[in-house]
């Protein structure tokens, strides 16, 4: 052992000569090297590697300007996730006549039944929500908004909607996305199974929580009016989702997807510039927050990162 250490540094080696005689100096780890990216382009001629050196110095630059903001990522996700649920129960206790009224007249539910569908989605999402926020028996509470969410495409009919089928898609992508980043190994595995440990269960539901966050953008693709705008951002974004979905400067893409969506919520789902008598306004106000989950699930990835299914994680293997 003590001779590789001895050996990681030339001894007694003065400045002069190596200057008198112009040979460069015993600098074997490039640790006086000028680093202003991170990132030594092995062929400064070629444009692929000054495309990766100027990502590279973006990105150490994003990282460190965004220092302050990052300790605060985890809440602000996983508050922006389970907003849509609880703008929903809130919706549900302001619009009990309504609701009732829509499920017992459009859906043929029984007089009771619809009470008690009513009565248990808004106690489910408002527990659910508040564990999902402390980060207290998230497993439990996970599995209970996926629940609220199936259910509610049933009771509502709206299963089959495309629309609402990738919304929800997307909003389950957020809930795996705060499963992974606050799981825990289970205390018992059962006796004769393979046990998964709490490493790979992440890097799976992270895998899930990438793929399935993306549907809400290729929604927004397939609805609306072209333009050329339009068409633009849609290409740009296509490109962002499937980078995100393969795991390719994940944290990149999905910030890119939080500022794209971001925008686009306020101008297309401006609910409260519409009159609260307005029945549009109850639609906007769905779309709005329940881009805001997806939103909350991006922020949760540029945070936590692709996983280990992710060329991102491949690439550092190599």
């Amino acid at each position: 052992m003590s001779s590789r250490i001895n050996i990681a540094r030339p001894q007694g080696s003065p400045p002069s000569y190596n200057q008198a005689f112009g040979q460069p100096s015993y600098d074997l780890h490039g640790i006086n090297n000028a680093r202003s990216s991170g990132y030594r382009a092995a062929n400064p001629d070629d444009p692929l590697e000054k495309l990766r050196t100027v990502a590279k110095t973006v990105e150490d630059n994003v990282d460190i300007y965004s220092q302050p903001l990052k300790p605060h990522l985890p809440a602000i996700g996983r508050f922006l996730i389970v907003v849509t649920f609880l703008e929903d129960a809130l919706r549900i206790i302001t619009q009990w006549g309504d609701q009732l009224w829509y499920l017992q007249v459009h859906r043929k539910f029984p007089w009771g039944l619809s009470h008690s569908f009513l009565l248990l989605n808004v106690l489910v999402m408002l527990a659910a929500s508040s564990a999902v926020i402390t980060k207290r028996y998230t497993e439990f509470a996970v599995a209970g908004l996926l629940g609220v969410v199936v259910i509610q495409g049933f009771g509502y009919g709206l299963i089959f909607d495309v629309t609402f089928f990738l919304r929800n898609l997307s909003v389950i992508g957020g809930l795996f996305m705060v499963f992974s980043e606050s799981m825990i190994t289970r205390k018992k595995a059962f006796a004769g199974l393979p046990s998964i440990n709490e490493t790979d269960r992440k890097k799976y539901f992270l895998l899930a929580g990438r793929v399935l966050l993306i549907f809400l953008f290729l929604g927004f693709i397939l609805q609306g009016t072209w333009s050329i705008v339009r068409v633009f951002v849609s290409i740009v974004g296509l490109v962002a989702c499937v980078m995100v979905a393969v795991g390719f400067k994940a944290k990149w893409s999905a910030a890119f997807l939080v500022l794209v969506l971001s925008v686009f919520n306020v101008f297309a789902n401006n609910w409260w510039s519409v009159a609260s008598a307005h029945p549009q306004r109850d639609f906007l106000k769905y779309d709005f927050f329940q881009t805001l989950s997806i939103v909350g699930g991006l922020i949760l990835l540029v945070h936590m990162g692709a996983g280990g299914l992710s060329v991102d994680e491949k690439k550092k293997t190599y």
